[in-house]
């Protein structure tokens, strides 16, 4: 990838190129969930930009369980012109620093199984698969509350940085 790049906090402007980004990236059923989700800018939203312009975003947010504050990556999504190139790794890795930063104690990620790149990406995050079983034993019976945190749906792997 060639160009100036930057990382940053999106604001409303940003909204109609990542709802743009939305449509290029999920399938329809995801789509009104995450374009809902991107436009709350109270939870942060990093973008990626090339020469100016928005080519990725990591939405997140964060919540406690037990007093104890975790985080998750809701959606991460980049323009198809820009995949391949390191640009999710590079935006994990910003949103990771951002929500340690901000203190999360374990940062978690829902991912389709089918979704061979994001769980690439998420892996040289350095993020790792967690079954349901280890999240009861973090979590008891709030792994429910847990699991509607991160906007958990049917056919997902839970991945956590440590």
């Amino acid at each position: 990838m060639t160009g100036e790049i930057a990382i940053r906090q999106a604001n409303k402007d940003d909204l109609p190129r990542l709802k743009k980004i939305i449509d290029l990236s999920f399938p329809l059923f995801f789509r009104y969930f995450a374009a809902h989700s991107v436009s709350d800018l109270e939870e942060p939203t990093l973008v990626f930009q090339v020469n100016g312009g928005v080519v990725a975003f990591a939405k997140q947010t964060q919540f406690y369980i037990k007093q104890v504050k975790y985080g998750c990556l809701l959606w991460i999504a980049v323009d198809p012109e820009y995949r391949r190139q390191g640009t999710a790794v590079a935006l994990t890795n910003a949103a990771l620093d951002w929500q340690k930063s901000n203190g999360a104690s374990v940062i978690f990620a829902s991912v389709q199984r089918s979704n061979k790149a994001s769980l690439g990406a998420l892996g040289k995050a350095g993020f790792v698969r967690i079954g349901f079983g280890s999240l009861r034993c973090l979590f008891g019976w709030r792994v429910f509350q847990f699991l509607i945190d991160i906007w958990f749906a049917p056919g997902e792997l839970v991945l956590a940085h440590f």
